[in-house]
């Protein structure tokens, strides 16, 4: 019912489509970008009930108090404390490893503000962990959620955030002049 009602509003009320090429495997990091804007999170999170993805996010700490740390968390929402080095990374990396099915959403520019500066993280926990990073495109413009590339870390950073940043590089935020791919 609740996959009824999620495909129902997201796609017929609020005319989203969505643009899905890529195989889902058991384990998996989906970075998500743009990320202008707090209505990103529901779009989805109605995108993600609507087409029975069971991912978990990550999302700064402070979101999480009462009364919506426990409902972020039962919905799948990992807090970040942005301001401590706790290998974070390795931790989830470590969880991917151990699990049978592990699915997680970043967002790279790490902020709904301008960042030209993409966080790795996710590339790290994914190559870590050797599992496959889904693109995922939330683009307001065409009212379009598309995933059309898959990257598999190798180790050479640099050159797969140049592939990484060109594929989200014509993707309108809500807010798009709080979007850059920076230089590529």
């Amino acid at each position: 019912m609740i996959q009824a009602f999620c495909r129902w509003m997201l796609f017929d009320v609020m005319g989203w489509q969505s643009h899905v090429t890529e195989a889902h495997p058991d384990k998996f990091i989906i970075a998500l970008a743009p990320h202008t804007s707090n209505l990103d999170f529901f779009i989805g999170l109605l995108y993600s009930r609507a087409v029975g993805l069971k991912s978990n996010f990550l999302m700064k700490k402070e979101w999480f108090f009462w009364p919506l740390g426990p409902l972020f968390k039962r919905l799948g929402g990992i807090p970040v404390w942005r301001s401590k080095h706790c290998s974070l990374t390795d931790m989830l990396a470590e969880t991917a490893r151990k699990s049978d099915h592990f699915q997680l959403c970043i967002t790279p520019e790490g902020t709904r503000s301008l960042n030209p500066e993409w966080k790795m993280g996710f590339y790290y926990i994914a190559q870590k962990a050797g599992i496959p990073i889904l693109l995922y495109g939330l683009d307001f413009g065409k009212k379009r959620i598309e995933c059309s590339r898959t990257i598999l870390p190798n180790g050479n950073a640099e050159e797969q955030m140049k592939v990484i940043k060109t594929y989200f590089k014509d993707f309108q935020g809500r807010h798009p002049e709080k979007f850059s791919v920076g230089r590529i």
